[in-house]
Order: C-alpha cells, then structure tokens, then sequence
C-alpha cells in the first residue's frame, strides 16, 4: 500500500472515531496523520557512504589478511548485512556517482567514457528523478557533504567556455548554477571534482568559499602546500589533509541540527569522500600509523571518521532507524601504489584480477555493507548479485513509491534482500563499463567481456604473471569456478556468448535492462556503434 493510501485509510477510521464519539458520548482521543507524520514514524533515516578507490580487501570487513585495520567497517559489518557481489556501475569516479544517484547507467548519456574535471558542466539534467528528489517527495530532508565529480554550472569571466583543467577564466564569485542543489539535495558543502583537480575550494550550496589565489605553474602549487594537484584557483585556508575529517564534520553538523529543528522528519545524507583517492594526504595524527602505505594510512583515517559518525548517531538515539550504507566507487587505484602493498602481503582486490578502470572484477566487485537494525539481520552474508545503479529502486521501495517510466532505468531494489527475503537474480543482467569505454555483462555464473585487456591499459601488478589463457576481444569466465578470470571460455561456449550479446544488446537498444517501458539514450555512440559492428558482426541502432 502506498503513502497517499495509508493516510487515506488512517484518516478514515480517524472520522469514524468522530461519529462514534457524537452518537455515544465516549471520549475517543484520535488525529489525523498527514504525510509528513506518516512518514517520521515508519521511513528510515538514510546515509549513504561512498569511498573513492577503495577494493573489498582494503577492509577487514571482507579480508581477514588485510593489513589495513578498520574497526569500524567491521563493526557495520558485525552489526549489519555485507554483500560480495555488489559491483559499481563504473570502474571510475563520475559515471558512477551518476548511476548511484540516477538508478541509470551513465553510458546512456554523453559521458561515454573517462571522468569530469573540476569546471566541468552539470551531467544530471535538473528534470532528472534523482535519489534525493524522489526522497525530498516522500517527507525526507537532504544533504551531501563530499566531492561531487558530476559537473556544475560556474560562470566565466569572458563569457566564453571555461579552460578545462586549471579554469583562468572562471568567475567564481557568482553564484553556481545547476548543482547538487538542483537535483534534490537542501544543503551541499563539498568540492567540485576530486582533490587534484582545480578549483582547490570547498563550495557550499551555490558559492565558492574562501580568499582565492590562482596557482599558474607547479611551482606555485608547490608553494601552496598542495599535493599531486593541478594549477587552478585555490582558497588560501585550503588544507588537502583536512578535506576528509571537514565532510565528515559538515554532515555531523548537519545531522545534528536536522534533529534539533525537526526531529521526526526522515533524513538522507550522501557523503562522496575523497579518500582513499589520490592525493593520498593522510593527516600528521595517521602517516604511518598502517604500516603498511599512504593508502593503509589514509584508509585507516576513513575508518575513524566513519567511526565518528556512527557514535553521533548512537548520541543521537537514531541508530535503530538509520540505514547505513557503506561501499566505493570503484577498485583501487594504482596511485595506492600496489606492488609496494602487495610485497608486504596486502591485496587490495583480494583474489580478483584487475583494478580501477578494469572491467575485470578488481575494477568494480566494491565493498557493499548495509546497516539498519529494525530491518536487517546482524552479522548476515549475501552474494546477491546487486549494482550500485539500485539505490534509486531501493529508495522507491522503502517509500512505497512507484518509478516513472523514465526514471531508475537500470535499477533493481535490494530490500527484499535486506529483509532476508529469497531472491532469484539468476536472469538479471548486470552491465560493468571501463574507464576506457569498453563493455562487461554478467547474469547468473557467466561474465562476457568485450575487449582483450579488459577494457583499460591499467594493470594490477600481481596479475603480471598470469595473463588470461585464451584471452581476444571477446572473453567469457566461468564466475562459478573461475572468480579469478584465469581462463576464457568463449570458444567452448559459443550460445553463451550469444545469448549475453543479445542481452547487452537489448539493454543497449531499449534504453533500460529494467523495467519494459520503451525508453531512450542521450546521444547516438558511433563508437559503441563500430565496437559492436567489429566485435559481434552486428548492427546496433541506439
């Protein structure tokens, strides 16, 4: 039954109680609900956490060999549901954040591959249902505190498109258009794109802050006291190694007062952190406190600060109807410097082959953990095959909301999971998607993958010495028995591979892999287009 339904049905008996009150003379003490009370007392408070560049076995939730300690996703995984085959929709940053936030997978649009810059402009159309717009409907207050990497709108001070990269002629005292505020979200506080990428300067709502500098070579960026980052405009309090610890800070804040000024209003908070990420800036109370590397260190940072949002929530006697959701955009990067970490007996992507930017599992098999008491089995184990492109259809489920046709075209709700519920995903085609712009698509045991190297030139230094046997542009594992994509079985099975190319051929073609309303692309890809013509010896029409 849906809101409107309920409120109607309460609201009914609310008027009988009168009539029974004026017939009888018995006292019947009885309000009626509206939505917004409706929704306090059965809609969960929602958080979601995304790493950036982080692999399921940078976490002792998932590896027990790790040698990176982090207690506290431990501690969500202990009190919560951990999922082993959840995947993002990208094994890079932007594409992703598009499809956590849209339900829709980013190559329909015209990101065909690679990541925004800083002074990119918006990727989400503002007429876009988006998590937070669906959930701002249903009574729910929200926020993001992190980097957004999914383009807004900044003036330029000659009237003429802005440099790409280092932005000189952006006029960053007006006010931004077209950003996280205008696709669902009450309250920003974050930066543009990732933390080497210019403008070096948190943003909050629709305006840059601070005294800005602009940085023109490396020298002055040096002089600033940044690293690994990129000329451009900066704001002279801008500290790298405190940019985690401030999104963290702001969401706390703004969690707090959400609670002082309405209490049993829902709340969605999306925080997008920039680590472990490069610039890998763990701060002075955390280099080398991991032992093991910057990226041990900085992911240990993580792990606190997460750590202190969950006691704020315990502070706050919100934990019980607070669902946490912790995962990573994608694999590691090899900025965490790999070989170094895996000389020392820590595997980032576990037993998986590939890394960020791969199509093979390394790139995109993320970690995925779920906390929410009043609804989730503590301590539970899934390998629900699960994208991050379902947290649209999840939402829409817990509200009790129907999608639009055009909305959530990708996305599959997990609450039946979290509910311990049985759920056959056997027939679900899941689609991964390189940093290069080349294709994956699993559904039940098989995995086909439509490029030779996997879709990236980035290579997992472990994976060196055992390069996949009969590997060409069309490869196809066994994920049964072969989670390591040792050995390609394309040739053997020549009916499965056809039957995933007509999959991820429908998919492609309708415009949506859920859901049977005709839908649409953004553009025309003549190079999706040719890779078909040339891999596959089809015509595809988008």
């Amino acid at each position: 039954m849906n809101l409107s339904k309920q409120i109607e049905k309460i609201n009914k008996i609310y008027f009988k109680a009168i009539l029974l009150t004026a017939l009888t003379g018995l006292s019947v003490i009885l309000a009626p609900l509206n939505a917004t009370e409706i929704t306090a007392k059965q809609q969960p408070n929602i958080i979601y956490i995304l790493a950036d560049d982080m692999g399921q076995g940078d976490t002792t939730a998932y590896n027990s060999n790790s040698k990176i300690p982090t207690p506290n996703l431990k501690r969500l995984a202990e009190e919560g549901m951990t999922f082993t085959n959840v995947h993002s929709n990208s094994s890079v940053c932007t594409p992703t954040r598009y499809g956590v936030l849209t339900g829709r997978y980013a190559w329909r649009t015209t990101l065909k591959n690679g990541v925004y810059g800083g002074y990119s402009q918006h990727l989400i159309p503002t007429i876009r249902e988006t998590v937070p717009s669906l959930l701002k409907k249903q009574g729910y207050a929200t926020a993001v505190t992190g980097k957004w990497h999914l383009g807004m709108d900044m003036a330029s001070s000659d009237g003429k498109k802005i440099h790409k990269g280092y932005g000189e002629n952006a006029d960053l005292s007006k006010p931004i258009k077209n950003g996280p505020n205008a696709v669902g979200f009450d309250y920003y506080y974050g930066i543009s794109a990732s933390l080497n990428m210019s403008p070096h300067a948190y943003i909050e709502n629709d305006k840059v802050q601070g005294e800005l500098v602009f940085l023109k070579d490396k020298k002055s960026v040096k002089g600033a006291g940044l690293v690994g980052a990129k000329t451009g405009w900066m704001a002279k309090d801008f500290k790298q190694d405190q940019v985690q610890t401030t999104f963290i800070n702001k969401a706390i804040d703004w969690i707090e007062q959400q609670q002082k000024s309405d209490s049993k209003k829902p709340f969605f908070v999306y925080i997008p952190l920039n680590s472990p990420h490069s610039p890998i800036v763990p701060s002075k109370d955390f280099i080398g406190k991991s032992g093991l590397s910057d990226h041990g260190d900085f992911t240990m940072e993580m792990d606190y600060e997460i750590g202190r949002l969950l006691n704020v929530l315990d502070k706050l006697g919100i934990t019980d109807n607070t669902m946490v959701v912790f995962t990573s955009d994608n694999g590691t990067s090899p900025a965490a410097k790999l070989d170094k970490m895996q000389a020392q007996g820590h595997y980032s992507s576990m037993e998986y082959r590939g890394l960020k930017g791969s199509l093979y599992e390394g790139g995109h098999r993320v970690p995925f953990i779920v906390r929410w008491p009043n609804t989730v089995k503590a301590g539970s184990t899934t390998n629900y095959h699960g994208s991050l492109v379902d947290m649209m259809a999840t939402a829409a489920d817990i509200t009790g909301t129907s999608l639009a046709d055009n909305t959530g075209e990708d996305s599959v709700s997990f609450l039946p999971v979290l509910q311990g519920k049985s759920v056959d995903d056997s027939k679900r085609g899941v689609v991964y998607h390189s940093d290069a712009g080349y294709y994956s698509i699993a559904q039940g045991k098989w995995k086909l993958i439509l490029d030779k190297k996997g879709g990236t030139r980035r290579l997992n230094p472990k994976d060196k010495n055992s390069p996949v046997k009969n590997a060409e542009n069309i490869q196809l594992f066994n994920m049964k028995n072969d989670t390591s994509e040792r050995v390609s079985v394309h040739k053997q099975h020549p009916e499965v591979v056809a039957n995933l190319s007509k999959l991820l051929k429908e998919y492609i073609v309708k415009g949506r892999s859920n859901g049977n309303a005709p839908a649409s692309n953004d553009d025309i890809d003549e190079k999706l287009k040719n890779k078909w013509q040339s891999l596959l010896g089809e015509q595809v029409t988008l």
